[in-house]
């Protein structure tokens, strides 16, 4: 009965969030780089981190620096979404940030010092990387409901490495999300403050895996983000392009915008395959490494092949515009 309440509370926050949004037009306007067409409220995503507050009004504050990196992180990401901060100022709250989850994993001092610089860029690039994916309708909210919905099954079913109470305050979070962002027409759109929450999220509930197994083949719960994340920044840096700068060239954004696939079925399509894959993963036993490196190359391959044939789609777009 405890989830009913506090999903009441979360979807009167977000309908709460919904009028401040109005009141100081947070909007998010279409333009040549985005894949909407009509002016929508952002920073939705905000009850990602306003249910990690509800979490601790419940059952208390039990991971307090990695709730204060969590703070930071949707702190920027909000002020942002308002106004434009500059990338080297979010830079330096993104390293604040990560180097208290760390602190909440306790690798100070655990591990050679080496170790830390190496992690700061990889986890720093993992978040931006979930957030450059935000880009129609349905798929931070659908994708991050697999991925969430993944681990809460590990934690239950398979190896306990986390507070489940946290894990469902979680999902419940993104469901009220998804109730206004995963359909034709969104009510809301997470904005950077909602999926750079999520990525810290994912990434703490992902890592807390990790360091509790000793098994970085866990990662392959993000792999269909990773693959499409990764792959396209390869591409935009073959051709000269500022990865940092807006785009439209992810796989699944010339599928909704090139190819007309309505947004809700591509964002189902990735949410269900992330399901598909991270599922399959855990019947493979021993041959988990193995099947981590198939899945990387099948999806590696299958992107590549798409944007062989539907590339040049997005090239008369954007020539045209």
């Amino acid at each position: 009965m405890i989830y009913v309440y506090i999903a009441f509370i979360l979807f009167l926050l977000e309908l709460a969030y919904f009028q401040v949004a109005r009141k100081l037009n947070i909007v998010d306007r279409p333009n040549a780089r985005s894949s909407h067409q009509r002016v929508t409220l952002r920073g939705g995503g905000v009850i990602f981190y306003l249910g990690g507050l509800v979490y601790i009004l419940f059952f208390g504050l039990n991971d307090p620096w990695f709730r204060v990196g969590l703070t930071l992180i949707a702190g920027i990401s909000m002020v942002d979404d308002v106004q434009p901060v500059s990338s080297k100022v979010r830079l330096v709250f993104h390293f604040a940030a990560m180097l208290l989850l760390f602190a909440q994993w306790e690798l100070f001092g655990s591990y050679p010092w080496w170790y830390i610089p190496i992690a700061l860029v990889f986890c720093t690039g993992i978040i931006n990387a979930y957030n450059f994916m935000d880009g129609i309708n349905g798929i931070t909210g659908g994708y991050s409901l697999a991925v969430l919905g993944l681990l809460t099954y590990v934690n239950g079913f398979v190896v306990p490495f986390m507070d489940a109470d946290f894990l469902y305050v979680s999902l419940i979070s993104v469901l009220v999300f998804n109730f206004f962002n995963f359909r034709t027409r969104a009510r809301c759109f997470a904005g950077d403050v909602g999926s750079m929450s999520m990525a810290f999220i994912v990434l703490y509930v992902l890592g807390t895996l990790i360091l509790k197994t000793g098994d970085l083949s866990w990662i392959v719960f993000l792999a269909v983000y990773g693959v499409d994340s990764v792959l396209t920044i390869v591409h935009r840096l073959m051709l000269k392009e500022n990865i940092f700068n807006p785009h439209r060239k992810h796989a699944y954004q010339i599928m909704a915008n090139e190819l007309k696939i309505p947004h809700v079925m591509v964002s189902g399509l990735y949410a269900v395959l992330q399901v598909v894959l991270g599922a399959a993963f855990l019947y493979t036993g021993d041959h988990h490494w193995l099947y981590v490196a198939v899945v990387l190359l099948v999806l590696s391959t299958a992107y590549v092949l798409f944007k062989r044939r539907y590339f040049h789609l997005h090239v008369q777009a954007m020539a045209n515009r």
